[in-house]
């Protein structure tokens, strides 16, 4: 809860230092890392998708770092099961030959998760993460054990190879708050890379924040508020993804097959909160949900065939329902 503006302006101050810290480690990639903590202050799970070697993997621990979290790092391959990610129950052995099960939490219970490569598991394993990304529990035969919170999941996948693959679960899909495209670095950027990491010494993030600060700020952010003409332009984006629906563009019409569930819309306001939070404004503009709309709604659209074999990219499709939303202003 928001109680004072001299409370909220010290939680942005703290996101700024932890931008700073970031960028002491991860070279660019402004967007990508703006949009993570969008995620993680909205209090979500977030997939970044790019080619390997862009520091996906080194941006998700340089922010449990930062965050003061207990990191947790699942490698997922094609023979995970889903007792290596969950935990199982192992016997344990008295002095007396007496036997009795004890829980071996698996890699899941951490405050940050980071699920490599998630798109190598069947979706036997990827499903055993459906329950703890929604419900924060575990549940082993007839016991329910709670994760430590916060607790989120930051997963990469790898567009670029299919073999050994298999494609995640529309439901999986949407558990995840956003969809963030991690990009190729700059001629100047990679100079910088190298500098970096072809150097004596590391520059290591420092800690900016605990689990309770940003417990604190993401019970704030809740506080925004958002106007009715707002809510309205949210929800108009986002019944603008159906096909079925009569102003749809012609684009998504043709090439999508299902547009996106009521979670997107839930996206698109809960991180317009952070958002504008992180902006020193105790309201969400129209603005927000436009910057929001791409990384909220980029894996809720469901091409079809025909869009499938183009290779239509929903982010083009979301420029148009943008348009035709705000034709409507």
């Amino acid at each position: 809860m928001i109680e004072s503006k001299e409370q909220a302006q010290a939680w942005i101050t703290t996101m700024e230092n932890i931008r700073e810290q970031i960028g002491r480690v991860i070279v660019g990639q402004k967007e990508v890392v703006e949009q993570m903590l969008w995620c993680i202050f909205a209090g979500g799970h977030a997939l970044l998708e790019g080619i390997p070697g862009l520091g996906k993997t080194m941006l998700v621990r340089t922010i449990a770092d930062t965050l003061d979290l207990s990191f947790s790092r699942i490698q997922f391959t094609p023979d995970l099961m889903p007792a290596d990610i969950t935990g199982t129950n192992v016997i344990q052995f008295g002095v007396k030959g007496d036997t009795s099960y004890q829980f071996q939490s698996g890699p899941i219970f951490g405050n940050l998760v980071l699920a490599d490569e998630i798109n190598r598991a069947t979706p036997k394993t990827q499903s055993a993460m459906l329950e703890a990304m929604q419900e924060k529990t575990v549940t082993i035969g007839s016991v329910t054990h709670p994760l430590p919170l916060p607790f989120f999941v930051l997963a990469t996948q790898n567009p670029i190879e299919n073999e050994g693959t298999y494609p995640l679960p529309e439901a999986q899909l949407d558990r995840f708050l956003l969809k963030i495209n991690v990009t190729y670095p700059s001629p100047e950027e990679l100079k910088e890379i190298v500098r970096r990491t072809t150097a004596a010494s590391s520059v290591q993030a420092e800690k900016t924040a605990d689990r309770e600060l940003l417990q604190a700020i993401q019970e704030g952010a809740k506080d925004i508020l958002v106007a009715e003409d707002v809510l309205d332009y949210a929800v108009r984006v986002l019944m603008l993804t159906h096909p079925s629906e009569v102003d749809a563009p012609a684009s998504v019409k043709r090439y999508v097959r299902y547009g996106s569930g009521p979670r997107g819309v839930q996206a698109l306001i809960s991180v317009g909160k952070v958002r504008a939070l992180s902006l020193g404004r105790f309201h969400v503009s129209v603005s927000d949900i436009r910057e929001i709309a791409y990384p909220a709604l980029r894996h809720r659209i469901l091409l079809n065939f025909e869009g499938q074999a183009l290779g239509v990219s929903t982010d083009e499709l979301i420029r148009e329902i943008l348009v035709a939303a705000d034709s409507r202003l």
